[in-house]
């Protein structure tokens, strides 16, 4: 997966050490063996085990189902939740793409949430190493834009496993074009020097066309065993949130306009991420093809 539940392992450990309370709720009914303390369990509820069998549904039309019956059973889950009152909550929700894209369960039980005076932010994990190839990055695009439109909540889109991210190959371009979704005509003319997707050329200009007409989608890497790289994921998340501007914690007037403002000097951390986890190279991938 894109690292989920290791992203709720990691920014709870953070928050504690930072002297929040903490309470990391489960909604992810094929979650097992979760490694985080979890203070509510979807799973004392539906277990998507237990659907499977009963319904003789997979594991997709199973986790469907369980998300329906959690929308239909959210008493439960507000039951669970009042007692946790003042804690900073982390809901791990299920990585199935149709939950986020166009299935109604699971909107509208962040809608309810949302009455319940919980301010929410969608944070959107996607595996980097996608940037390495120009036909999974822009798929990669239209879900993130499509997951914003229909989640319907502010929303943080992450480039996890950082320290993975040329594993599968190297980058055509510098990290801030995929961080910042720069001209995308540029991954246009890679995609047209592959005999497959020439084909496709009028088909992929006009998703380039929607995802750049939007201009909603960026990225914030994020390695979850750097420490400097999960404090830039939280104060981006604070911000969306609302967090930073409440009084739960001391802070200056100086940190709140920056956090207002956006002056986190973005390009900056970029440029020191791309020289902590890419391999320098003097050549273009172009140059380097051509070699070969």
């Amino acid at each position: 997966g894109s690292g989920k539940t290791t992203y709720c392992l990691g920014m709870s450990e953070f928050l504690r050490a930072l002297g929040r309370r903490v309470a990391v709720v489960n909604l992810d009914p094929a979650n097992e063996g979760l490694p985080y303390e979890c203070a509510v369990d979807v799973g004392e509820l539906v277990g998507l085990g237990d659907v499977m069998d009963a319904l003789r549904l997979g594991p997709n039309g199973g986790l469907l189902y369980c998300m329906e019956y959690l929308e239909a059973n959210l008493d439960w889950l507000r039951a669970k939740l009042d007692p946790l009152r003042g804690h900073y909550f982390l809901f791990d929700c299920p990585g199935q793409v149709e939950l986020c894209t166009h299935h109604g369960a699971l909107r509208s039980i962040f809608s309810q949430m949302a009455q319940w005076d919980l301010r929410l932010t969608a944070v959107h994990l996607v595996d980097s190493h996608y940037c390495t190839d120009p036909a999974k990055f822009i798929s990669v695009l239209c879900t993130s834009l499509a997951t914003m439109l229909h989640v319907e909540l502010p929303h943080i889109n992450l480039l996890s496993k950082m320290d993975l991210i040329e594993h599968y190959g190297k980058l055509a371009f510098n990290l801030d074009y995929y961080t910042e979704v720069l001209d995308l005509s540029y991954l246009l003319d890679h995609l047209a020097s592959d005999p497959f997707f020439r084909h496709y050329r009028q088909l992929n200009e006009k998703l380039v066309q929607l995802i750049e007409d939007y201009s909603l989608v960026s990225f914030i890497p994020l390695n979850i065993q750097d420490k400097e790289s999960i404090q830039r994921v939280l104060q981006a998340v604070d911000k969306a949130n609302g967090y930073c501007f409440g009084a739960q914690e001391q802070r200056s007037l100086e940190a709140m306009m920056s956090a207002a403002m956006g002056a986190d000097f973005h390009f900056s951390s970029t440029l020191g991420i791309q020289e902590k986890y890419l391999a320098p190279s003097n050549q273009s991938v172009e140059q380097e093809a051509m070699q070969l």
